[in-house]
């Protein structure tokens, strides 16, 4: 641990040190974000990105008294650090650690627990609405960027703000994305300006001259060109902001403290809603990170010197298999559309995107909107693959069951992440896409026990004239080495049982077969059933294994309130078989690795064998 960090008290210090010390701790700020992040893994190239600019934040708002709250939350690294919680790094992310996001109960600091993307100027507003309502004085800060302006959320809380004209201070945190990319008529504009033949023809005259002055015409050149660049920078994001109602600063440089310092406090004295746009770098101060930011964005724990994983399994990802699979449809079949929501590299479709470009969409961090492009496509026909992670699909509800389930569209939804996925917890784990989806009149629901099952599954959706859900765990893909299922609506018996059934669904198969061997050993035998298909449901086969068997256990990777096991205690009311529904706690499940999770929340071979076993006596 870093001496200089240890012998101050932040963040109240920040306020008595100069712009060299500042300078000094920023540097200390990333050493030590380095060193620990390579141990636990975590998001290092967004935290690297925001290291002055959390600096200035804090040295210039009274926090606590003065709320700062963090857009999507993994860029909350320095503001742990500065605030309390440096001695506990070594734990970010473990379970029982701190958490790899903003959480309230850990500090007063952290005023909101955020997880997912878009969401800090609708809360900063509603923040600054209830002060002015109850006269306090404080300033509210919200802090957006890392891609979350790509969505629709945070244009919609822009354009509220603007009309209700309170004090609130949004400070765009721009690490790369292009913001005039996504202004649509005013980008428009400036493209008509400079694409026209005269400005063309104009620009190619005076490149010409200022080529012929001796020494100085290239570097003329280059200078005039960056300015150009600057200038429309600012004009065309602040002309965007102020239309909006925003009094509109920058862009600044987010790696200078003192001009950071400067404009914040002086959008401190402006009243109404202000806009301080601060240009970083994502990765800065590290080179691999600012290399490939893609990859360090978020990271397991790697070799600081060549940059790579430590320990990272051998095996394939179900990503991976859903990414290979879906090239092998899309080469037979040219309907076959691949679309993700700025997570093209952590769903698998890195490699679709470059070898089907024109058949692949990155619609940004707006998952609702890719939804319901997914309903264009598959109501002229295409056959759009959506991958998206199981916390993210959440956000999508409504497109889902308005646009794609009521119009019964061949739309699949490839959902990633689900289950418990560990160290990122509770505004990450997949836990009710189960519960929801199967509610929805039409989608088909289907959950493979191993990557040999996911590529089948996926074929079969090719054929399913309807929406589909295929979901499918964090993690190495296992592989059961057992026939996959090829049909909609069936189960699949693995094991014939005489004291019990285990029924068992997606990636719960494989702790199903394992309890069953432990049983077998004392002479207690269980069968295991794949449920395979999650909607429509098998209930033949539920028939014949209530008839069968005295106890069914079932376990599945979701909550269970509403899930597909108390559905089976349902079909078995009438039955004199004894039913047990094993899955999630209807609460939100604390951050862990997978297996201490399971272990925790009776989900391992151990725990389904010992209900097994105390039921059975």
């Amino acid at each position: 641990m870093s001496k200089y960090l240890s012998e101050h008290n932040f963040p109240e210090d920040l306020k008595t040190m100069d712009f060299d010390q500042l300078e000094l701790l920023s540097y200390e700020l990333r050493d030590f974000l380095i060193e620990s992040v390579s141990k636990t893994g975590g998001h290092l190239a967004s935290n690297l990105g925001i290291v002055e600019l959390t600096i200035a934040l804090h040295r210039s708002f009274d926090t606590p008294k003065d709320k700062i709250i963090w857009d999507v939350g993994h860029q909350s690294y320095v503001h742990k650090i500065l605030t309390g919680r440096m001695d506990s790094f070594d734990s970010l992310r473990k379970f029982g650690g701190i958490s790899g996001f903003p959480k309230s109960c850990e500090s007063e600091y952290d005023v909101f627990d955020t997880g997912h993307s878009s969401t800090s100027i609708s809360l900063g507003l509603g923040l600054a609405a209830a002060r002015d309502l109850s006269g306090d004085e404080y300033s509210v800060v919200s802090v957006i960027g890392d891609g979350a302006m790509t969505g629709g959320l945070a244009y919609e809380a822009l354009n509220n703000a603007g009309s209700m004209n309170t004090n609130l201070i949004v400070v765009l945190n721009d690490n790369g994305m292009s913001i005039s990319q996504n202004t649509g008529g005013l980008s428009r504009s400036l493209g008509r300006i400079t694409s026209t033949e005269n400005y063309v023809h104009m620009k190619t005259k005076v490149k010409k001259g200022l080529k012929k002055v001796p020494v100085v015409g290239e570097s003329v050149i280059s200078g005039i060109h960056n300015a150009m660049e600057d200038i429309k920078y600012a004009v065309i994001d602040g002309i965007l902001f102020e239309e909006l109602g925003f009094k509109y600063i920058g862009p600044v440089d987010g790696h200078n403290i003192r001009e950071l310092c400067e404009t914040l406090n002086r959008a401190k004295k402006l009243s109404g809603p202000v806009l301080v746009h601060a240009v970083t770098q994502k990765g800065k101060g590290y080179s691999k990170a600012e290399k490939r930011p893609n990859i360090f964005h978020g990271i397991g724990a790697f070799d600081i010197e060549t940059g790579k994983p430590i320990g990272k399994s051998s095996g394939r990802s179900y990503s991976a298999v859903f990414g290979d699979k879906l090239i092998d449809m899309a080469e037979k079949d040219e309907r076959v559309i691949g679309l993700s929501a700025a997570m093209t590299d952590g769903v698998g479709l890195e490699c679709f995107c470059k070898k089907y470009p024109k058949r692949f969409f990155d619609v940004g961090i707006a998952e609702g909107h890719c939804v319901t492009f997914s309903a264009g496509l598959a109501k002229a026909g295409q056959r759009p693959y959506v991958a998206v992670y199981s916390s993210f699909l959440q956000r999508a509800y409504d497109q889902i069951l308005e646009d794609v389930c009521l119009q019964n569209l061949p739309v699949t939804f490839c959902i990633d992440r689900a289950g418990v996925v560990g160290a990122d917890g509770e505004t990450h784990h997949g836990l009710f896409d189960m519960v929801y989806l199967r509610s929805m009149p039409g989608m088909t629901v289907l959950a493979p026990k191993d990557g040999p099952e996911l590529e089948a599954m996926m074929e079969l959706s090719l054929h399913i004239d309807g929406p589909c859900a295929i979901r499918y765990p964090r993690g190495t893909a296992a592989d059961l080495q057992l026939s996959p299922v090829n049909q909609v609506g069936k189960a699949q018996r693995l094991k014939e049982g005489i004291n019990a059934d285990i029924w068992a669904a997606g990636n719960m198969v494989k702790p199903a077969l394992e309890a069953a061997a432990l049983l077998e050993e004392e002479g207690i035998y269980a069968g295991v059933v794949n449920i395979a298909s999650i909607s429509p449901f098998d209930t033949e086969a539920l028939r014949e294994s209530s008839e069968i068997v005295p106890l069914i256990v079932t376990t599945e990777d979701g909550i269970v309130t509403g899930g597909v096991g108390e559905s089976i205690r349902a079909l078995t009311a009438d039955s004199v078989t004894k039913v047990i529904n094993l899955g999630w706690p209807d609460r939100f499940i604390e951050h862990g690795s997978q297996e201490q999770l399971y272990q925790k929340y009776g989900l391992d071979k151990d725990a389904i064998a010992d209900v097994i076993r105390q039921n059975t006596r």
